[in-house]
């Protein structure tokens, strides 16, 4: 199996990253695609890769430069801020080879971080395990890539849910491993959270045009949230998501206005 990982100045996440890649309990080749980064990045790149390239200008154009560039049938992309459990890619290949109609898994992802917003992002992210309308498969059968093309590079927001819709849409089957992925969300703030989302919002017009494009109701992780357990880690899940979502509509309406 290959996993690309996309990365740009990631230097604080990232040595921990490859490390959990190599360590897995089944051979890898790591593919690293940087863009332009300049905080030691290529240097922790250079030390586990099997492939250092460079790409940009989004992480959509690096994660198809990445896995064309792969000698496997099988490509996972990780980003630079996750930490894998060692099973991840022993568990997939397994899969892959017992199931000729898979065409991708989801890796359960779980996240961490510094300060109470990082506790309820890990609240929200446990809430959303195994509910398909959040996850997204992040690895993929070599053949299931080139049939669709690979990632939407008119998209670097929402382009693992139209990745994976795209190669469902086709008939392949979606699966899951059971071994997953930390996330590591670091410090969060409510203020960098509404400018990470605004960010993302720009592609929100465009991704809606898509025909597999999913819809953004929450109402069951609501549910699933530990509301009398810990009423105010599952508030803080609230206002964090309000703030994301004020965030989303602000970029996605400041790209209406510029026709982007």
């Amino acid at each position: 199996m290959t996993v690309v990982v996309p990365t740009r100045n990631s230097a604080r996440t990232l040595e921990r990253c490859l490390a959990s890649l190599r360590a897995q309990s089944a051979p890898v080749e790591l593919v690293v695609v940087d863009n332009a980064s300049t905080d030691g990045t290529p240097e922790i790149a250079a030390a586990y890769a099997d492939r250092l390239l460079a790409g940009g200008p989004e992480r959509s154009a690096q994660r198809n430069l990445g896995w064309r560039a792969a000698s496997t049938g099988v490509v996972a992309f990780v980003d630079s801020d996750m930490v894998a459990s060692p099973g991840v890619a022993a568990e997939a290949a397994e899969a892959f080879d017992a199931d000729p109609g898979l065409g991708g898994l989801v890796i359960p992802e779980e996240s961490f971080g510094q300060g109470f917003w990082a506790r309820a992002r890990a609240v929200e992210k446990r809430a959303y395990l195994g509910d398909p309308a959040v996850e997204a498969a992040r690895i993929f059968r070599r053949t299931a890539l080139d049939r669709v093309g690979g990632y939407d590079e008119g998209l670097s927001a929402f382009e693992d849910w139209d990745l994976a819709d795209r190669v469902a849409a086709t008939g392949l089957r979606i699966g899951r491993t059971s071994s997953g992925v930390l996330h590591d969300e670091g410090r969060i703030t409510l203020r960098s959270a509404y400018r990470k989302r605004r960010y993302y919002g720009r592609w929100l017009p465009a991704y809606r045009t898509r025909p597999t494009a999913r819809s953004f109701g929450r109402g069951g992780t609501l549910r699933r949230l530990p509301l009398l357990s810990s009423p105010v880690t599952a508030a803080g899940v609230i206002v964090l998501k309000a703030t994301e979502t004020a965030g989303l509509l602000a970029g996605a309406r400041a790209a209406g206005r510029d026709g982007s």
